[in-house]
């Protein structure tokens, strides 16, 4: 596969479902398939429909779904099987492509723009691309952030002002974050991986149990501004520089959390350009996605989607999950 791709390219590839599957099976397998139910990559074989091009589905309408099977357990599988697409009914095709785009797009890709460019309806275009999300996510046993990483966090929702029935009487100035959805951003300046998370509220003991889950603390020099939940946190790092930008002070040598802010920067500007509006329950799954772009940032756009690809493999994600926050 070229590191290089084109939507246009891409779609030249993707004449069939069957090219759809065949796409799939190059960048999750290679030349070696594997049985996603006992793990074999010695005896699978590929079943040829009778006609030679498409089989019967249990509706009588023709597939062209690329059955396998392993002579080890004797089950049926497809590039399908024991991913985010397991049971999908829509086509193969559509789903490669707009997993390209939502590698490819710096701002996303909503589920309305999917719904009018693939004619599904919105339903199923919302769906799809909370699994896309799903498969987004960091791997659980990736390991912990050492070295310099950057700490901050930013509030996510609409100005007071801007919402219906506002009254001034009830919202004293500097109290506008009250009521908005905190995310604390940890950046690690050695590789460029970002992990966020949205937080309860920006207490110590909330940001505390953050750095703990992803960061080594005899291992990290943290940096941050000058926010008061730092200050005995950063105790119990390996170091902690901190810049004041209370005094325009924003890069003292290296240490910045000018990283943190791009993230921010960015991740703002798609919410509200893109998405235009997120409800605090479904904030994690954009800000995961956000979280694997910015991190692949250095990647080619069929890279990028090669690991979405990967990210499928072992994961399921029902209608009802999302549905129910």
């Amino acid at each position: 596969m070229s590191q290089r791709l084109s939507l246009l390219q891409l779609a030249d590839q993707l004449r069939t479902e069957a090219d759809a599957y065949k796409y799939l099976e190059a960048l999750r397998w290679g030349d070696r398939p594997s049985c996603p139910h006992c793990g074999s990559v010695r005896t699978p074989y590929f079943l040829n429909p009778a006609n030679g091009s498409s089989r019967k589905t249990r509706t009588g309408s023709a597939s062209q779904r690329r059955v396998w099977k392993c002579a080890d357990c004797r089950k049926q599988f497809s590039v399908l099987t024991g991913t985010l697409l397991h049971g999908t009914k829509i086509e193969v095709r559509k789903w490669v492509l707009v997993m390209f785009e939502m590698a490819s797009n710096r701002n996303g890709m909503s589920a309305r723009e999917i719904q009018r460019k693939y004619d599904i309806t919105p339903e199923a275009a919302w769906f799809m691309a909370h699994r896309l999300r799903e498969a987004m996510k960091r791997d659980p046993v990736a390991g912990l952030l050492a070295g310099r990483v950057v700490a901050d966090e930013t509030f996510y929702g609409g100005k007071p002002s801007n919402r219906h029935g506002h009254n001034p009487k009830n919202h004293r100035q500097g109290e506008g974050s009250r009521d908005k959805a905190a995310i604390m951003a940890l950046v690690s300046r050695e590789t460029g991986e970002v992990r966020s998370r949205v937080v309860p509220n920006v207490k110590p003991d909330n940001l505390r149990a953050v750095l703990n889950e992803e960061t080594d603390p005899s291992r990290t020099h943290l940096h941050t501004d000058t926010s008061a939940q730092y200050f005995w946190i950063g105790k119990e790092f390996a170091g902690h520089e901190s810049v004041n930008h209370t005094q325009r002070e924003y890069v003292r040598g290296d240490v910045s959390t000018n990283q943190a802010e791009s993230y921010f920067a960015q991740l703002k500007r798609s919410l509200d350009g893109t998405h235009h509006h997120v409800s605090r329950e479904h904030l994690h799954r954009y800000v995961t996605e956000f979280d694997f772009r910015f991190s692949t940032c250095k990647l080619a756009d069929s890279e990028r989607m090669a690991k979405i690809i990967t990210g499928t493999a072992g994961r399921r994600l029902t209608y009802l999950t999302p549905t129910r926050g």
